[in-house]
């Protein structure tokens, strides 16, 4: 099996600031090039953090309501320090979270769920900026062809990996669905073949209707 990588997925190319980079030039940035961060890089194109939307808009919440019908939000010392920056390395999230070209779309998901981000700067063996990989990188796996899905359980996981005959078991796949059929082995090879079909890109979801031809449950 073969795990889409982060170098596979991510965008080249990518736009970012500069720690000295003034709170309306990130702006700019940001609308100009129509997303919705940026990386903020050192002197080596080393990333320090990430600027987005949300940290930039701390500073229209902190702003008083002309009308004096919304109060000023009780903001932490950070959120305020956030809040009074005027500059990128002032209002950014730090330390940046970054992820490397080889990882697979498991490894760079893990990771962006643990530490609550949307978005992984790309970096080198010398920590420099190669791209960004965001959650709808990672998502683009789900548009894997059905076909792509069916050809990919059947060869490596199926053949290749559990030594099974394509006679053995039927695959079909659906809308990232997979059903499987058949007859395997053993008992115990039901739940494997049904975890690694699990692991296979683009997968949504595995039922099976697989008879063991020998029950092997209780050993």
């Amino acid at each position: 099996m073969h795990h889409r990588t982060v170098e596979e997925l991510m965008t080249r190319g990518v736009v970012r600031a500069r720690r000295d980079t003034p709170f309306k030039e990130l702006v700019r940035l940001l609308a100009e090039n129509d997303v919705t961060a940026l990386p903020v890089v050192d002197e080596l194109d080393r990333p320090m953090g990430v600027v987005s939307e949300g940290d930039l808009l701390r500073k229209s919440a902190d702003q008083a309501d002309p009308s004096g019908t919304v109060p000023v939000p009780n903001l932490e010392a950070w959120e305020r320090a956030k809040a009074e920056g005027s500059r990128a390395e002032e209002l950014m999230s730090a330390p940046a979270v970054c992820a490397r070209p080889e990882w697979n779309v498991v490894e760079a998901a893990r990771l962006m769920e643990t530490q609550g981000v949307k978005r992984l700067p790309v970096v080198d063996e010398a920590d420099r900026l190669l791209g960004i990989v965001s959650r709808g990188d990672l998502l683009r796996v789900f548009l894997r062809r059905d076909e792509a899905i069916r050809e990919e359980i059947t060869r490596d996981v199926l053949r290749r990996t559990l030594g099974l005959e394509p006679s053995d078991v039927t695959v079909e796949v659906r809308d990232g669905r997979v059903a499987l059929s058949g007859t395997v082995g053993h008992r115990s090879l039901i739940p494997v073949v049904e975890q690694l079909c699990r692991g296979v890109d683009g997968v949504v979801s595995v039922t099976e209707h697989l008879a063991p031809r020998t029950d092997d449950a209780g050993h």
